[in-house]
């Protein structure tokens, strides 16, 4: 059932098929956008999915972030009506937990005002069918237009495309593409982009893969890998954009960290000649394994040199599968970060042709 006290807002709902596709990354950037031309804009993320370092306090890490970020007031907040945590699913499935998600979902956003509520879905579309907060479910019972951000991988991703237009029919505003490989971006651009035009889905945007959003902070590695800092802890911001593992001689490991930018060298603890040639190039932090302490050397250096040494109890290819994956969980939490996505969404997303699309062209007039 759609509201039946609707406000003059309007709702956009924005979706994906795969966690980490972007979807808060796009939201902050276009609603940056959305109010340097005045629009005035209310956020909510029903589901919530990035639980607080801090223990959960009721309130999700990206809806924390994107108010404070886009300096939004409390009666432009929506409240997190649920957090995806294993307890809250099994009282569900166990007949416990029985609240009806989709009127408190209702009377949560009738207390917003502003011309244009956004609302983030969780990691799939289909995540929140449970409790009836579901992207298609919301999109349905608020009126909303979905807006689906997609993180590409092949140009096989239309197939995907086409089932999420039948699934949403008019529903589905169109699309925005993120995380495209420079060496595919020309073939997007002028093959992938006029076919989904063609088949009636609109491309807001083509967002080029980069290696700054894809970076992870060193005190991000420090969490992940519970990692002991043996120096430089002020300076864990450093943000880490590739990972090298040093297993050879020194004079081949010179020139290998030279051929990267920004990295995090993973070693053993015995290897003071690699650590050595991992500090004379561009390395944002060592990670050692093998229970083995740095030399003094090492340590006066990386002080000097001003690099981050983490010590981890665990073997070099475990540490290597937690970073990896820490590389394709990151979040857009860091300011240089933010400031990038300011420019690269100023770029490549139609942030005109969405408000026409929307009908919110004559709020911005009248201002």
């Amino acid at each position: 059932m759609p509201t039946s006290a609707k406000s003059k807002s309007k709702y956009l709902a924005i979706g994906s098929t795969r966690p980490y596709s972007g979807k808060s990354s796009i939201i902050l950037g276009m609603a940056q956008q959305f109010q340097a031309k005045g629009l005035d804009i209310a956020y909510s993320k029903p589901l919530g999915t990035c639980f607080s370092e801090l223990g959960n306090d009721g309130i999700d890490e990206d809806h924390r972030f994107l108010a404070k970020t886009l300096n939004l007031p409390d009666n432009r907040l929506g409240e997190t009506l649920l957090f995806l945590d294993a307890p809250t699913l099994e009282n569900r499935l166990q007949g416990t937990g029985q609240t009806d998600y989709s009127e408190s979902l209702v009377n949560s956003l009738e207390q917003l005002g502003g011309d244009l509520t956004i609302l983030e879905g969780a990691g799939t579309l289909d995540q929140g069918r449970l409790f009836n907060l579901s992207v298609p479910k919301v999109a349905t019972l608020i009126e909303a237009s979905v807006l689906l951000v997609a993180r590409f991988h092949s140009m096989l991703d239309v197939g995907e495309l086409l089932s999420v237009q039948d699934r949403l029919g008019d529903r589905l505003l169109g699309v925005v593409l993120t995380d495209i490989p420079e060496e595919v971006f020309p073939s997007a651009s002028t093959i992938l982009r006029p076919f989904l035009e063609e088949q009636g889905i609109r491309v807001f945007g083509l967002l080029p893969r980069s290696n700054l959003l894809r970076s992870v902070s060193v005190r991000e590695l420090v969490q992940r890998l519970n990692a002991e800092v043996l120096c430089r802890p002020d300076r864990l911001d450093l943000m880490v954009e590739t990972l090298k593992i040093g297993a050879m001689n020194v004079n081949s490991a010179l020139k290998y960290f030279s051929q990267a930018q920004n990295m995090a060298v993973i070693t053993g603890g015995d290897r003071s000649e690699l650590q050595l040639a991992a500090l004379e190039t561009s390395t944002q932090c060592l990670i050692l394994t093998g229970h083995m302490p740095p030399s003094q050397m090492i340590i006066n250096r990386a002080e000097e040199v001003e690099v981050p040494i983490l010590s981890v109890d665990l073997d070099t290819l475990k540490t290597v599968e937690i970073i990896d994956e820490t590389f394709g969980q990151v979040r857009l939490h860091e300011p240089i970060k933010v400031e990038f996505m300011r420019k690269l969404m100023s770029e490549h997303f139609d942030v005109d042709r969405l408000l026409s699309i929307l009908g919110l062209e004559p709020v911005l007039s009248g201002r």
